[in-house]
């Protein structure tokens, strides 16, 4: 039986804390829904309506587009966390988000939060309406052997004018939604 919060309380932020991994899900008003998997140490609750994730470029910038395009909505997000151990448990967090590139205003605020990473494009700003949790009974139990480095060593070798090329070719999404380009590269030799 699913429970419905208004707020994340304390054990949801120790449950939160546990998880090694999360799901996002975000929807335009017309397209494809996109739900992206996220790893490394990138997720924080700033407050019991407000978290935020730090997020390093990758194949798409879905939820990004997503997230400017859905204008009537604002942004609609969900992010999913399972214990793949006990207790069986799911917990969803419904909400509206907002990229804030490190050009933005805004940046400085959120990035004190943070160890930058390198690939670091952006951190997705996320006002939590809803909290649900329900049973993880049909979710398998796994467990966690190791973070892939392979996405951290990608974006170590590359150099600046690689990054901004790749980064160029993520300003559309599947559907032709457009989504801001980051105007800063971190150098993973200084991170």
């Amino acid at each position: 039986m699913a429970e419905f919060f208004e707020a994340l309380n304390d054990d949801h932020i120790a449950f939160i804390a546990k998880q090694p991994m999360f799901f996002v899900a975000t929807a335009a008003a017309d397209g494809r829904i996109n739900l992206s998997p996220k790893g490394y140490d990138v997720f924080r609750v700033l407050g019991p309506n407000r978290v935020a994730y730090l997020d390093l470029r990758g194949s798409g910038n879905e939820t990004h587009a997503h997230m400017i395009a859905d204008q009537v909505d604002k942004g609609r997000v969900t992010i999913m966390f399972n214990n793949f151990g006990n207790p069986a448990l799911i917990m969803r967090l419904y909400g509206t988000g907002t990229p804030v590139l490190p050009q933005d205003d805004g940046w400085d605020e959120l990035v004190q939060h943070f160890d930058i990473l390198p690939g670091t494009r952006q951190i997705f700003d996320i006002s939590v309406d809803v909290v649900q949790g329900s049973c993880g009974y049909g979710i398998p139990h796994m467990k966690l052997e190791k973070e892939r480095e392979t996405l951290l060593k990608y974006h170590e070798q590359s150099g600046e004018e690689e990054w901004f090329e790749k980064v160029k070719a993520t300003t559309t999404s599947i559907d032709g939604l457009p989504s801001r380009a980051t105007e800063h590269f971190f150098d993973p030799k200084e991170l």
